[in-house]
């Protein structure tokens, strides 16, 4: 045998018995999901609904961990720490490190260097609604409502520093109006409450809202977005309004811990897409007011650092930290 094909015959030889990269032998065992809130809320709903799909596809267990707990900041914490082996990834808010300063005076980790972005699940919008007892038809015809009623008008929110509470703050300094905020534990109590005609106004998830838009007792006056909401394309975005009103996005997304393998990243980021794009998972996800984003690892990294940026401005107009 010639030198040549011999070399070559043991080179492949070599590479039919060589272990195969870490993105193909990957998964080795069970993976663990950890979602930093409650639940029951748009985060642990996606995990679950992806996680059962993901342990179909790897064939190994896949655990939905709650880790809630210090505006999420030990759930995020207890992600950062994991091994970056893909057996532990978390689901994350758009404004994680926003409410964790807000809360904790001082970030106990960095959204945009701490940990390995795999996929933006999908949007989580909220919008401005108002009870039927208030004239205005349209978000116009309301701020010039709440102009001619100074710290008069009351708006529910879930929360001091809570993403909704934040769109307040902002659209009273851009609109030069000044709604007073009253904030409930959670959405849902908001928004009865708005129901009820107890407060004029509200901002709240379209999620919580959408279902009750029918029965004309409250009226959904725009979304706070920089597009329209495809389940009420009447309804304009903030941006439509008040073009100088630069609103954080609030999604939920995948990430891992920081130095993730490349293969890992890839393999986890194409079957969550695939996962997604599923009509059954599609439709779950549609039904709890979500818009599917499944964008690229790349992508996902831009849209962090972006809100990132955004919600600690909105922060500091709100008067809850200090640059």
């Amino acid at each position: 045998m010639k030198y040549g094909a011999l070399v070559g015959g043991l080179a492949l030889a070599a590479a039919m018995l060589a272990p195969p990269a870490c993105g193909q032998e990957f998964p080795t065992g069970a993976i663990k999901i950890i979602v930093p809130v409650a639940p029951g809320g748009a985060a642990d709903i996606s995990a679950r609904v992806i996680g059962q799909k993901l342990s179909e596809i790897f064939d190994q267990p896949v655990v939905v961990e709650n880790q809630p707990g210090a505006a999420g900041a030990i759930g995020m914490n207890t992600l950062r720490r994991a091994p970056p082996d893909g057996h532990t990834i978390g689901v994350v808010i758009s404004l994680a490190q926003t409410i964790d300063r807000i809360q904790n005076k001082q970030s106990s980790f960095d959204l945009t260097t701490d940990f390995t972005p795999i996929t933006a699940i999908a949007n989580n919008p909220a919008g401005l609604l108002v009870n039927a007892q208030v004239p205005s038809r349209t978000m116009t015809e309301f701020l010039a409502y709440a102009k001619a009623k100074p710290n008069e008008l009351t708006c529910a929110t879930a929360g001091i520093g809570t993403a909704h509470y934040l769109y307040g703050q902002v659209l009273n300094k851009v609109a030069g109006i000044s709604l007073l905020n009253v904030p409930y534990r959670g959405t849902t109590l908001a928004f009865n409450d708005l129901l009820g005609g107890h407060v004029p106004a509200a901002i709240v998830s379209l999620a919580t809202a959408l279902p009750q838009l029918a029965n004309n007792q409250v009226r959904l006056l725009t979304v706070f977005d920089t597009k329209r909401y495809a389940k009420a394309p009447g309804v304009p975005a903030i941006t439509e309004v008040l073009p100088q009103f630069e609103p954080g996005r609030t999604w939920i997304g995948f990430v891992a811990p920081r130095n993730l393998p490349g293969p890992i990243i890839a393999r986890l980021h194409d079957e969550i897409v695939k996962i997604l794009r599923m009509p059954g998972v599609v439709r779950i996800l549609e039904e709890n007011g979500l818009e599917i984003i499944a964008n690229e690892p790349n992508e996902f990294a831009t849209m962090i650092r972006e809100d990132s940026k955004i919600w600690v401005e909105a922060a500091v107009i709100a008067g809850l930290i200090t640059q």
